[in-house]
């Protein structure tokens, strides 16, 4: 079996293939092959191996994309040499776009396209074909499967995807210089005829630029092309398919260029004269002017360097570049003066800072131009002939005593008078004064070297008819001295003399200050007075070197006999005239180790006597404190330690709360006066009064007279005046809401020296008085202090027991 299919080698041969399909049947026709794998069986038959048979496999049909005609497209035939041609026979068709696309003759086997294709979405369909017998349904032929390929036509244009384009290229490049690729796609087969074949061309841009036809790319195509002339081109390119023939589709793209500077222009000034106007008044270092080069180029190529080639501008002008516009800043260097010098000339020269060596034959890149400048003249302020000013001056000079005198004059030519004055806001004004019209200065009042031996003072000028004009000079004046103090003993400490020393003993060597200056007061002489008798202790002499050296006379000093000594001591100056002074040293006499070290003087070296350190004397510090503390401690436990006798407020019932405590001393007969109980009628008048101690006196004679109070008393019925106390309680209103049982212990009235019990005493204290014991000497005092200190505790030892119910 042979399945015939048509195909179409070029786009101009459709026609041809069209009548190839409906006029060329006979070559669709399938031919009949004899089989070859037979066997011949003994009985003449030939038995047949069966085998897919080759004419019904086949690999691909094809059929044009973009088919536009009213009819279904012809693809191909499908033939089984089963078929007899009497319609037994079943082409059946399956696979991608079988029964949408593609459709099949289900009798003849024609297949036909009914939709036109694009190749550029799917290049090609698979598909399966069947051959059945159309009464059985049982397969002819096995099926198979084939490939019907889309056959591209040229129906896509080239495009540019990336479209626009920017690009820059130097300005003043060579010929030829590449400046920007460009590429196309096509979206028609490349393997397939010129569909895909593009050709570049350029539509807009010449004579300026080119492009190669093949690659793309842009190329300048004219030399010298100057950025300052024309900076932006806009060039247009064409891709055309069909290897540029005519029928062949075309896109283009655009392509802005721009030329980038290059340093190929040199500044230039506008014009070769300038003037400029310069007040003499203008500051030293600030700007008096500006001039510009003009740069055609742009950025770092336009960077101008200014300066001044002539000395006779460079000398008094200075110049300097703006970053920001490229100006030339004129400053001052040295001050102006009309009088003097009235136009100076400066000769500018402007040059590029990067330059170019490619374009060195354009000549050099910097220009020159000249400024004439004229010096203005300005009302000056007075000019003074010294800056500063150094005077001085005598201390203790009398008021009115010239100091010196400063000069000013007015620069201009008028030459006005100069008045003068001093700066009001110093302190120099006190000390000084100037004439307002000379300059002299002289002193308001004596002035005092050891005080201030400087002065700083301001004087001002201004002209007369200009007063707003001023002038400022600092002037020092030094005050010099003169010998006016006299000088004094250097040491204002005592001199130690250790008890041991002997007659030519050097004590100590002292040494004299003076007030005055290094000229005066740097040679002294001492002695002693010449007034006052010899002095049969010390003696002093004179180093001859500005020191004197205190000698002991005699032998043996002691503190105990005498502890201190006074040495008046005289000291000449050296200065014109000579001036002196008395000064008096204190000697303290002070046992001494060896070698003269000090051992003891009055309180000091008291700690150091006893040999203990200061680390000692912390340590003793911190045991007293914690001795301290400890005491606080237990005696604060101890205090806490005590229960209430109520345990709470609420608690009404009826508790028997007992304690034996040793008695509080005063506190227990204030509370629980037992005299009560010998003395009823004193109870009615305490009555209202149990917070108050009661008042017994007694009457004694001499010493050991006086006999206890218990047995004055009269005999009472104690039944009586206790039911009379209770009766109280029950109606005193003012008591704690529960019962009190108070028991009193009596010992009656039968001893006749009386009780020794202190609740026997009508007082709360002993008035045994032990004064008289300290009329026995110092060694008594002790013993009547310790007597008043038993018969006090004594007292206050009351025993008592009070039960509470």
């Amino acid at each position: 079996m042979r399945i015939s299919t048509t195909s179409c080698l070029c786009p101009f041969l459709v026609c041809l293939c069209f009548f190839q399909r409906y006029c060329g049947a006979s070559h669709h026709v399938p031919t009949k092959m004899p089989f070859k794998n037979q066997t011949k069986l003994a009985n003449g038959e030939a038995e047949i191996h069966h085998r897919p048979k080759r004419g019904w496999i086949w690999n691909q049909f094809f059929v044009l994309e973009e088919h536009m005609g009213p009819d279904a497209q012809y693809v191909g035939k499908l033939h089984s040499n089963s078929d007899k041609g009497d319609g037994s026979v079943e082409y059946i068709l399956t696979g991608e776009g079988a029964g949408t696309i593609f459709v099949i003759n289900e009798v003849t086997g024609d297949i036909h396209a009914t939709k036109s294709l694009d190749r550029e979405r799917k290049t090609h369909y698979v598909l399966h074909a069947q051959a059945l017998d159309r009464n059985t349904k049982m397969a002819l032929e096995p099926e198979s499967e084939f490939i019907i390929k889309v056959q591209d036509i040229n129906d896509n244009a080239p495009k540019f995807p990336d479209g626009p384009f920017v690009a820059l290229v130097p300005e003043m490049s060579e010929v030829g210089t590449s400046v920007l690729q460009v590429t196309a796609t096509d979206a028609d087969d490349p393997t397939y005829g010129n569909s895909a074949r593009i050709v570049y061309s350029i539509l807009q841009g010449q004579p300026y630029f080119s492009v190669d036809p093949k690659t793309g790319i842009i190329r300048t195509a004219l030399a010298n092309m100057d950025r300052e002339a024309r900076e932006h081109y806009t060039v247009v390119i064409q891709a055309k398919d069909m290897a540029g023939q005519v029928g062949g589709l075309s896109g283009s793209t655009t392509i802005n260029i721009t030329l980038t500077d290059v340093n190929d222009n040199p500044p230039k000034f506008p014009q070769k004269n300038y003037q400029l106007y310069v007040p003499e008044s203008a500051q030293v270092g600030k700007p008096v002017g500006k001039i510009k080069a003009n740069d055609e180029d742009l950025g770092v190529n336009a960077d101008i360097k200014y300066s001044i080639i002539n000395s006779e501008g460079a000398n008094m002008f200075s110049i300097s570049t703006d970053r920001d516009t490229r100006e030339g800043i004129i400053s001052l260097k040295k001050p102006l003066n009309y009088e003097r010098k009235k136009t100076y000339t400066l000769h500018i020269e402007g040059m590029n800072t990067h330059v170019d060596p490619r374009f060195s034959y354009l000549g050099s890149f910097k220009d020159t131009a000249t400024l004439k400048i004229t010096v203005g003249d300005v009302d000056e302020a007075p000019v003074f002939s010294m800056d500063p000013y150094i005077m001085d001056v005598y201390e203790n000079a009398p008021s009115g005593t010239e100091v010196g005198a400063v000069t000013a004059q007015d620069p201009d030519s008028r030459n006005s008078p100069v008045r003068y004055f001093l700066d009001s806001e110093e302190e120099g004004e006190r000390f000084f004064r100037i004439d307002e019209s000379s300059g002299v200065i002289w002193t308001t009042q004596p002035l005092d070297r050891e005080d201030m031996p400087w002065h700083n003072i301001t004087v001002m000028a201004s002209e007369v008819d200009n007063p707003s004009l001023l002038s400022h000079v600092p002037v020092t004046v030094q005050v010099l001295d003169v010998n006016d103090n006299p000088p004094e003993i250097a040491t204002e400490e005592e001199v130690i003399v250790c008890e041991s020393s002997r007659p030519g003993q050097v004590i100590q060597t002292i040494t004299a200050v003076d007030k005055d200056d290094f000229a005066n007061g740097q040679r002294f002489f001492f002695a002693l007075p010449s007034q006052l008798p010899v002095n049969p202790n010390f003696t002093l002499k004179d180093n001859e070197d500005s020191t004197a050296s205190i000698i002991a006379r005699r032998r043996r000093f002691n503190h105990l006999i005498q502890e201190l000594y006074e040495l008046p001591i005289v000291v000449w100056d050296g200065g014109e005239p000579s001036l002196s002074g008395t000064s008096t040293l204190t000697l303290r006499v002070c046992p001494c180790q060896r070698h003269g070290r000090i051992r003891m003087c009055q309180g000091e070296a008291f700690l150091s006597s006893a040999g203990l350190s200061t680390g000692a004397l912390i340590a003793i510090l911190l045991c007293i404190v914690i001795l301290l503390a400890i005491v606080v401690l237990f005696i604060t436990l101890r205090q806490n330690k005590k229960e209430p006798l109520i345990i709470s407020e609420e608690d009404i019932r009826e508790n028997v709360v007992t304690y034996d405590d040793e008695g509080g001393g005063e506190e227990d007969t204030e509370a629980f006066d037992i005299i009560a109980l010998r003395n009823p009628a004193a109870a009615e008048e305490l009555k209202f009064r149990r917070d108050v101690r009661p008042e017994v006196r007694q009457h004694c004679g001499p010493p050991r007279s006086c006999r206890s109070p218990s047995v004055e008393l009269d005999e009472v019925d104690v039944h009586e005046f206790i039911k009379q106390k209770l009766v109280e309680a029950d109606l005193d209103t003012s008591v704690p809401p529960y019962d009190s049982l108070q028991t009193y212990a009596y010992e009656g009235q039968g001893s006749p020296t009386g009780s020794i019990s202190p609740l026997d005493s009508p007082g709360t204290h002993s008035e045994q008085d032990y004064n008289y014991l300290d009329d026995w000497g110092p060694e008594f005092q002790k013993l009547a202090e310790l007597y008043g200190e038993v018969i006090h505790h004594a007292d206050d030892d009351a025993e008592t027991a009070i039960l509470y119910a």
